[in-house]
């Protein structure tokens, strides 16, 4: 564990984005909670915390172990569903032991799925996703008549409980007429199993981009995952909300803050390269200050002579080459700077702030991308 620097976890922030998701959806539309990533790095063991407060019973993962580490947390008070990955027999025994739900995309799959409810004697819980033009994982449309006579004739073993899919960039307006088709696709295919006496519990396709921008994707549950964190899918979907609303205030808040400290200072000379390589070269007499993160700990590489921190109220640009485990601040302008002076790389300081937005302005980092990449091994401590 990492004690050079700290990601703090706001529980006020969380209700304040499940508040709005829970008034923004339709009435009645299930949150499925995305912890994929390690929580989008925020950590599944402190953020499903989080959550639970917060009545969230829903989780979705990418594979089993994310799906272990979460009902370590819920135990039985809530549901949990693997959206992706199983890796053998042993996990499927598990899985359908311990009442968890998983995608199926493949005959493998479900035939492996029946094997084990038949020997340990208990239904496997499935959600049948179908392919509707993502063109990625899902039942092709010629598949679709096997899977329905095989849920049928196989109902005491296989509880069909979702209908699903997942649309192909739903944050862009760039791809509107290739998620109409694929939600008519998606109805077509519903009301194909509705006609064969197959109607799942739950519908389900929409991500927080799908559910803002197309209302009717909501169905009945939701699979929310960047919006719950406090950021928005993309620009133009924080856009079409504004327009929608007619106001320009976001009601979303960021939930993870990451700090650390200045390391050391020192005074380096005018025409003087700092860090490795010449990618730096003083052209005053400088102040400079050494921060214990580099992009071990997830903090990129392309942030290098462009990134921002905050130190002592103001905002300080990183110079030279992001190392490892360290990288070099200017701090010239700055009167008082000292060792241990708290370093804000995303959060609040006195009345200025660095959002993980903003790392995009500086690099081709996404959202998603540099959240994910924060070091497992960087405590994770929710704010009290």
């Amino acid at each position: 564990m990492h004690n050079n620097s700290y990601l703090e976890l706001d529980p006020k922030s969380y209700k304040t984005n499940i508040d709005f998701l829970r008034k923004h959806f339709h009435k009645g539309v299930l949150i499925s909670s995305v912890v994929k990533g390690n929580a989008y790095g925020h950590s599944i063991k402190q953020f499903v915390k989080i959550a639970l407060e917060e009545r969230v019973s829903h989780f979705s993962v990418f594979d089993s172990n994310e799906a272990r580490r979460v009902k370590a947390v819920v135990e039985d008070k809530a549901t949990v569903m693997i959206m992706g990955w199983l890796s053998n027999d042993e996990d499927l025994d598990w899985i359908i032991q311990n009442d968890i739900e998983f995608f199926v995309f493949e005959k493998s799959r479900l035939t492996a799925a029946l094997a084990l409810a038949k020997k340990i004697r208990k239904k496997a819980i499935v959600h049948i996703e179908v392919e509707t033009g993502m063109n990625r994982t899902g039942f092709n449309s010629t598949e679709l008549k096997w899977v329905q006579d095989f849920l049928k004739k196989n109902s005491e073993f296989i509880y069909f409980k979702g209908l699903c899919t997942h649309f192909a960039g739903a944050e862009s307006i760039a791809n509107y007429f290739r998620i109409k088709k694929q939600i008519d696709r998606y109805d077509e295919i519903y009301k194909q199993f509705c006609d064969k006496g197959l109607t799942p519990k739950l519908r389900h396709a929409a991500c927080s981009a799908a559910a803002m921008m197309y209302p009717e994707t909501q169905m009945d549950m939701v699979r929310i995952g960047i919006m719950q964190y406090g950021f928005w899918p993309s620009p133009e979907v924080l856009v079409n909300f504004y327009n929608a609303k007619r106001k320009n205030e976001n009601p979303l808040k960021r939930v993870i803050s990451w700090k650390s400290e200045v390391m050391s200072v020192k005074k380096v000379k005018r025409g003087e390269f700092v860090g490795y390589g010449t990618s730096f070269m003083a052209d005053e007499n400088m102040k400079i200050a050494c921060v214990p993160v580099g992009y071990a700990h997830g903090y990129g590489r392309s942030l290098s002579n462009v990134g921002r921190v905050l130190i002592n109220g103001e905002r300080c640009v990183v110079i030279g080459s992001i190392n490892m485990n360290m990288m070099v601040i200017d701090v010239t302008l700055l009167e008082n700077v000292k060792r241990k002076d708290e370093v804000v790389l995303i959060g609040d300081q006195a009345d200025k702030q660095l959002s993980v937005s903003s790392f995009s302005d500086y690099s081709n980092l996404l959202n998603y991308e540099l959240l994910t990449r924060l070091s497992p091994d960087i405590p994770r401590i929710i704010k009290v």
